[in-house]
């Protein structure tokens, strides 16, 4: 896989409300159905789009990123007052054991896949918490997101989330997208 980062240098389409076809922001939070109080993880969250769409409706959401440019960028736009700026690899979160009530992945999922990733998700998310993934397809057209051989197919992404100990709830192709949604 590529495991490359958005260019910061392009971060502005990260802005583009275009987005909300491939996953809207009610889709993003009923799937990961949290409580009013949840500490929630956005992985590679960027600029903050789906982080701003989460926000409001949680005690704590982690802006997780591993470029600080792009929390500068963040910050710059204005940071919510339940936000927290993390610059750190998936595979290596500076937070406590069982810290998370969820994680979601918006997007970005083929920028940090792999074993050491889902160990980490799997210490940091609570037992019976929650990992809302959508990341584009293999098997889509190709025609929006990075290269086909940068993606992942739904279920490849479903059992390497199973061999990591999560149990898989939904997972389902669209047609650039997938959507998975896993339990610890």
């Amino acid at each position: 896989m590529g495991f490359h980062t958005f260019d910061v240098d392009r971060a502005d389409a990260l802005e583009d409300p275009d987005r909300f076809r491939y996953c809207s922001g009610e889709e993003l939070l009923a799937a990961l159905g949290v409580p009013e109080d949840a500490a929630v993880a956005d992985l590679g969250s960027g600029t903050g789009f789906y982080t701003d769409v989460i926000a409001p409706h949680v005690g704590t959401c982690y802006a997780v990123d591993v470029q600080a440019e792009m929390h500068d960028l963040y910050r710059e736009k204005g940071l919510p007052a339940t936000v927290e700026a993390v610059t750190a690899e998936v595979a290596d979160l500076p937070l406590a054991a069982d810290a998370l009530d969820a994680a979601v992945s918006t997007m970005t999922y083929h920028e940090y896949a792999g074993d050491d990733a889902l160990a980490e998700l799997a210490r940091v998310v609570r037992p019976g918490g929650r990992v809302v993934t959508v990341d584009w397809t293999a098997a889509g057209p190709g025609e929006a997101g990075p290269p086909r051989e940068e993606r992942f197919r739904v279920g490849d992404a479903a059992a390497d989330f199973e061999d990591a100990g999560f149990a898989v709830e939904r997972a389902e192709t669209r047609r650039e997208t997938f959507v998975l949604v896993a339990r610890r």
